[in-house]
């Protein structure tokens, strides 16, 4: 069974779940790391989530994937349910919703105003462009980055 597929059935099994206690998918990902895979299911809900929350969603997962016929994923795996964690990427357009006024991270193809990575709050999106506002040493500036110029975005923590 192809990666795609396998994130696509494991999608299917653990959607219900997540809505049964009010939970979001973040993301399912079917990974080969060394000799071993692990099938990672992120997940969130207003305020975080919790270990128990975690806990909770992967016992119910893990009974959903063992009774499923025919079996979704034949060889032998690592089941793990996490929270995207406190630098989550940000992915879909509802996680730059989330963002705005929010410390993030952007990493960009190629550089503008002479820097290829900003880090600051992302002050206002639009389906075409981020308006970052940074620190250039001691002073305050904003950026407006074309989307197509972003290589990666997460959220950050200022220190």
């Amino acid at each position: 069974m192809s990666n795609k597929t396998v994130v696509e059935t494991v999608t299917a099994l653990v959607e219900p779940i997540l809505a049964e206690h009010n939970f979001e998918l973040y993301e399912v990902e079917f990974v080969q790391e060394a000799k071993s895979w692990y099938l990672r299911v992120y997940i969130d809900k207003e305020g975080g989530i919790t270990l128990e929350d975690c806990a909770l969603v992967s016992d119910q997962l893990s009974e959903q994937l063992d009774s499923a016929d025919p079996d979704p994923i034949p060889q032998a795996y690592f089941l793990e349910v996490s929270s995207p964690g406190a630098e989550r990427p940000l992915k879909k357009e509802v996680d730059y919703q989330r963002a705005l006024d929010q410390y993030v991270n952007v990493s960009l193809y190629q550089q503008i105003d002479g820097h290829k990575v900003f880090e600051g709050y992302l002050r206002q999106l639009s389906p075409d462009e981020l308006t970052i506002e940074y620190m250039d040493k001691t002073r305050q500036k904003q950026v407006v980055i074309p989307r197509d110029k972003v290589a990666k975005a997460r959220l950050a923590i200022k220190f």
